[in-house]
């Protein structure tokens, strides 16, 4: 919807008035009659739970919306141009024609020129749904459920064609990084890389080796690439795993999402065990989506080559718990390192 104000803070979004135009679809047009706020999660973006009773209807109806909201306007906007609007326009363009298990989208409020996008889902906890949190450890079989529903993501790289605004993120965060080389350095010799070999803990090295994976990746085939693909961006229902948060949706080489979900769902020494088999599994579910894949040691190769990517984006990452972002550039960092990635990448 463009006709309908996105709206800026959170009041605004849970205003009955405000409620009652943009959810007429899925209402039927009835009047709000009461809006009740269930949860509120504040990370980057905005995450509210909310109930809505309409005049008519007894039972309220469960949604969840996510937003910019209550931030400055360079917040807003800076984060709004790259991550609400591209998933706005990932549940409206894109997710009606990919079998990827995803929230069912009701309503989504695009501002292009203000860079403000929201979107209102189904309340898939009220639904019966469980959210993974970002550092819950799977198992096998967990990774192999997950990687399903991304071979899934990938075997739609054929809207790619119709979609310029689905970018290769991988390039632009060479192009225009976000942090530059001696903050990451900061960073990396901070407790986020503690443990890891000084080498892989160089940013210039760190740098270098992503702007040789962007190189390689954008002369291979283009696929759908979610782009953050850690077990905080799985949910679980009765039917199996779903993947939700599309801000970093791109185009790019299928391993991109492989050799950093692996690696960041499962323990280190779990995915040293099992990794070589579960991208046995989902080589194998493309080949059954008629997707065409690279014969297995060319597959190999390029995986190990992309755990650059997974490592490169945690390692710069600062908005989120110090937890979460050690144990993640722990789990990356080691898959670099066993995988020899920057001397794949010809980085010395």
């Amino acid at each position: 919807m463009s006709a309908i104000a996105a709206p800026t803070t959170l009041d605004h979004a849970l205003d009955p008035r405000w409620l009652e135009a943009v959810l007429a679809p899925d209402s039927g047009g009835a009047p709000v009659t009461a809006v009740e706020t269930v949860e509120i999660i504040r990370t980057m973006a905005t995450k509210v739970r909310f109930r809505v009773t309409f005049a008519g209807h007894e039972a309220p109806r469960s949604y969840c919306l996510k937003a910019f909201l209550d931030v400055d306007e360079a917040v807003a906007r800076g984060g709004g141009g790259l991550t609400t609007v591209r998933e706005a326009d990932f549940y409206a363009l894109i997710a009606p024609h990919v079998a990827v298990r995803v929230p069912q989208c009701v309503a989504s409020v695009i501002d292009r020129e203000g860079q403000q996008g929201l979107i209102i889902m189904r309340d898939l906890v009220a639904d019966g749904a469980r959210f993974c949190s970002a550092l819950e450890a799977f198992d096998t079989n967990d990774c192999a459920g997950s990687l399903e529903q991304i071979a899934r993501l990938h075997a739609g790289q054929g809207l790619l064609a119709a979609a310029p605004w689905i970018t290769p993120r991988l390039s632009n965060f060479v192009e225009r990084p976000s942090v530059p080389v001696p903050l990451l350095q900061q960073l990396l010799d901070g407790p986020r890389g503690e443990g890891l070999p000084v080498r892989v803990r160089d940013a210039a090295r760190l740098a270098a080796a992503l702007a040789a994976l962007a190189e390689r990746d954008k002369a291979r085939p283009q696929f759908l690439v979610h782009g953050d693909s850690h077990a905080g961006n799985i949910y679980r229902t009765a039917e199996g795993p779903g993947l939700i948060d599309w801000q970093l949706l791109q185009r790019g080489g299928w391993a991109l999402d492989i050799a950093y979900h692996i690696a960041a769902v499962l323990p280190v020494e779990l995915a040293e065990r099992e990794e070589r088999a579960l991208l046995d599994h989902y080589l194998g579910v493309m080949h059954g989506l008629g997707l065409q894949v690279p014969d297995r040691e060319t597959a190999w190769a390029q995986y190990r080559e992309a755990a650059i990517y997974g490592f490169y984006l945690w390692s710069m990452t600062r908005r989120v718990e110090p937890a979460i972002t050690e144990t993640f550039v722990q789990r990356l960092g080691a898959a670099v390192t066993r995988h020899e990635s920057h001397a794949l990448l010809g980085v010395d």
